[in-house]
């Protein structure tokens, strides 16, 4: 009976209206029981002994079933002992039952109202309870998460936790994978079997899994009989009947799930999945206090690798270097056996100049691809854009053998972007069934692509202000010559040479456009044995040489492989693939071009940097052209004023010369005739014959100074003796002259004889002068010294100022050298030819041979 009573307790518990109508029918039940009982034992059995059985009937009522049915059952027990045992014994009439029916009804109403107290302070003592060890449960939580354990370790102890303090039998922890399945992370079990650490669960079909992911709330199943799908037959299979779950909310996204479950067919209690919030929000603090801590680790060493490659970059360290240091930091830092970084070539070449890990053997490694080359090496460069691919295992095209060989699974590249052109890029490759990267690691993988485009752009900086300062010495050396005013000639070679050397090719050039549609090889560097100085080349057909003649602009060829005429033969027999010409335009005409081949490809702008040279090269032709046309010019004055000397003098000799010589001749007859008486006459006419005779010597003095009349008719040798013969200074003569010069060139060494001789004459205080005359090797050179005070200062003078204009107007040069106290020297040297047979003028003579007094 006590076993049946519990089951109904159990059973309706919960229910009061249904237990009171059944503990109305214990208590009806109880009086007639109690009412036999009593009958029987009335005779026999003493009053004591039975009320202490109804006593104890009463307890055992009240211990298993309850104050409800033990108080209606003590009255009802009562009753029948005071009416059926204890005279004067009752008749169960009206009026009995009435009373029976009062007093029933209410000890029901008075356990009623006892049994809702008692329940409502034992569910509040339990609720207590249950609180006090969920905040125990939580407490030992979230000790452990502030000590910042381990995930694994809090995980586990949440689904410890959680079954514990739940009483089931089940608790598990999944984290959502984002591919379509659950991974378990945490898990424990009553019985010790439950779900695998580490195994994964298709969230398809009907579970709480699926139904928390949907609506980001908590979800239960009552029933796991009518689920669907492979998570849901395999809970099955564990024994599951009933389960809940909670979502877990880390920073705003659903993160993973706590679940919970029973063996048992009941439900289980209402609100359960709502009790596990408390502990998925430690887990939400757990994780993600995980994650800061990781992600500020990962910043860390982030900060480092980029620190350790910025150093580098701004240590300006080879670029190699740089490269190296970029693919093993990346390596470190995403945990990858696999890291290429590529330079693309201008023939869509992809080389490995730095790798790490498993593809380091491949370094040095080249491939080429066809535009439409679908790997992801060619794509970087096709779109200049990141690429990342979770699933490489299936690509196709350049370097994927590679791949295929190292067992990559998915792939992420970079480029390296450097003046808004694609350079090279970086690629990682994760090894198949390898965790993915995280979905920021384009943007940190491109922290170190931009470090990489710096280091190569201050290499490239560093390289062209190398190549500009280079380039500007040569400019310098090519101008240098041309202010110095070399010949064209050694211009053209110190063109050719530099630009040979700058551009580093194995040829240059410099030709002349001749009228005849023909190119001239005038300077040449490099290899000349097909192109030499003086050749002539035809400018039919296609080549550099060719366009700039029909342009008069700067052009280029990258390919002769299929052009026609002598100049792409010439290429091709020489190797060259590659040819820069620009032209040399001097006063708006195409005079002709400066030119460099090679057998790669020629750098960007090469153009440009020729052009320079073709300036420099103009320059020079245009200040020989322009110094020739001034000496050409000055020649012309010179010998202008030369011949007006000398026509002077011819005038002078032939005209008024004569007649004063007749004139005197005729004084000297009219003298001769005259007779003896008149003296005086006679007198008169002598003195008029030696006054045209003084007129007469003077004048001849004029006429040698305009033009020494010997000069012209003898030549610079008799000419520079009459000179020596009258000087006042006694002279000491060297000739040494074997032909006669231009008259112009004549004049001008006899001038300068002749202003040294009267300089030193009137200011040097000389004793003795020394005059050399010489020609050989196409100039005349002449000498003259003196041992006189010497500080001749040829600025203050208009004489040697004249002579110096002279000279240099035949391209000639003249020095004065004057040292107080030693003397003066000046030398001449006059370039000129032949112009006659030679007639030798040799002659040494002394001081004595030319001594002359006033």
């Amino acid at each position: 009976m006590a076993n049946r009573l519990t089951d109904w307790s159990h059973r309706y518990r919960g229910r009061l209206e249904a237990e009171i109508v059944l503990a109305l029918v214990v208590g009806g039940a109880a009086f007639v029981l109690a009412a036999l009982v009593s009958a029987a034992a009335r005779s026999h059995v003493p009053d004591v002994l039975l009320g202490a059985f109804f006593i104890l009937v009463v307890v055992a009522v009240a211990h298993f079933a309850g104050i409800l049915y033990a108080l209606p059952v003590g009255v009802v027990s009562i009753e029948a002992f005071d009416w059926y045992f204890l005279p004067p014994l009752r008749k169960l009439d009206a009026a009995t039952g009435f009373i029976l029916g009062l007093f029933l009804t209410m000890s029901v109403l008075v356990g009623a109202l006892a049994t809702r107290a008692g329940r409502r302070a034992t569910t509040s003592e339990e609720a207590r309870g249950v609180l006090a060890d969920e905040h125990a449960a939580l407490r030992r939580v979230a000790t452990l998460v502030a000590a910042q354990g381990s995930p694994d370790e809090v995980f586990t102890a949440v689904a410890e936790e959680v079954g514990r303090l739940l009483q089931l039998d089940f608790a598990q922890m999944f984290v959502y994978e984002g591919d379509g399945t659950a991974t378990v992370v945490g898990a424990w079990s009553l019985r010790g079997r439950h779900v695998p650490l580490g195994m994964r669960l298709a969230l398809e079909g009907d579970n709480v899994a699926i139904r928390a992911l949907r609506t980001q709330r908590p979800a239960r199943i009552d029933d796991y009989a009518d689920a669907k799908g492979s998570t849901a037959e395999y809970v099955r299979s564990l024994g599951v009947r009933a389960a809940v779950g909670t979502p877990i909310v880390v920073e705003g996204r659903v993160w993973g799930l706590m679940t919970a479950g029973s063996l048992q067919p009941e439900p289980l209690p209402a609100g359960t999945e709502f009790r596990i919030g408390a502990f998925t929000e430690l887990v939400a603090t757990a994780i993600a206090n995980a994650e800061a801590r990781k992600k500020l680790e990962w910043i860390a060493r982030e900060q480092a690798a980029l620190g350790r490659v910025a150093t580098l970059v701004a240590e300006a360290v080879p670029p190699s270097e740089v490269f190296a240091a970029v693919a093993a930091e990346v390596a470190g830092l995403f945990e990858v056996a696999i890291v290429g970084l590529f330079r693309y070539e201008t023939d869509r070449t992809a080389t490995v100049i730095a790798a790490s890990g498993d593809f380091s053997p491949h370094l040095g490694r080249a491939w080429t691809f066809p535009v439409d080359d679908p790997s992801i090496i060619a794509s970087l460069l096709r779109t200049g854009r990141p690429l990342r691919i979770d699933d490489y295992t299936e690509a196709r095209g350049a370097g994927t053998e590679v791949t295929r060989e190292l067992g990559v699974g998915a792939a992420l590249g970079v480029p390296v972007i450097v003046d808004g052109r694609v350079w090279g890029a970086v690629t990682i490759g994760l090894k198949q069934g390898r965790a993915p990267l995280p979905v920021d690691a384009v943007d940190r993988v491109t922290a170190f692509t931009d470090l990489a485009a710096t280091a190569i752009a201050n290499a490239e900086a560093r390289t062209e202000i190398g190549r500009l300062a280079e380039e500007q010495a040569a400019l310098r050396r090519v101008a240098t010559l041309v202010a110095r005013g070399l010949q064209p000639s050694e211009v053209f070679d110190a063109v050719a040479a530099e630009i040979g050397r700058v551009l580093e090719v194995e040829n240059s050039s410099v030709v002349r456009y001749e009228s005849d549609a023909t190119a001239t090889v005038v300077a040449i560097w490099g290899d000349d044995s097909l192109t030499p100085v003086g050749s002539s080349w035809t400018l039919e057909g296609e080549s550099v040489l060719a366009q700039v003649f029909r342009t008069g602009r700067p052009a280029r060829m990258d390919g002769y492989d299929h052009l026609s005429g002598a100049i792409a033969d010439l290429a091709r027999r020489m190797g060259r693939s590659s040819a820069v010409a620009a032209p040399i335009v001097i006063d708006g005409r195409l005079w002709g071009a400066a030119l460099a081949s090679a057998s790669d490809p020629l750098p960007d702008a090469v153009e440009g940097r020729i052009a320079n040279f073709a300036d420099l090269i103009a320059t020079a032709i245009s200040n020989a052209e322009t110094r020739h046309e001034l000496s050409a010019s000055r020649a012309r004055v010179v010998a202008a004023a030369d011949e007006t000397r000398r026509q002077l003098e011819r005038d002078l000799h032939d005209g008024i010369q004569q007649r004063l010589v007749s004139l005197a001749l005729k004084a000297r007859a009219t003298e001769s005739m005259t007779p003896e008486p008149a003296g005086e006459l006679r007198g008169e006419l002598a003195l008029i014959a030696e006054e045209l005779g003084g007129a007469l010597d003077e004048l001849r003095e004029i006429s040698r100074g305009i033009h020494p009349a010997v000069l012209s008719e003898s030549g610079l040798g008799p000419a520079l003796k009459a000179l020596a013969r009258r000087s006042a200074v006694p002279i000491a003569l060297d000739l040494n002259l074997d032909t006669r010069l231009e008259e112009s060139h004549e004049a001008a060494a006899y001038y300068a004889v002749s202003e040294a001789l009267t300089n030193t004459a009137k200011h040097a205080q000389a004793s003795a002068i020394e005059v050399h005359v010489s020609y050989g090797d196409g100039a005349l050179t002449l000498s003259i010294r003196d041992d006189g005070i010497g500080g001749a200062d040829p600025s203050r003078g208009s004489g040697i100022i004249g002579l110096k204009d002279r000279v240099e107007a035949l391209g000639g040069t003249i020095s004065v050298v004057s040292p107080p106290g030693e003397g003066t020297t000046l030398d001449v040297r006059l370039p000129g030819r032949p112009t006659a047979a030679p007639t030798p003028q040799r002659s040494a003579l002394g001081a004595r041979d030319v001594k002359s007094a006033p």
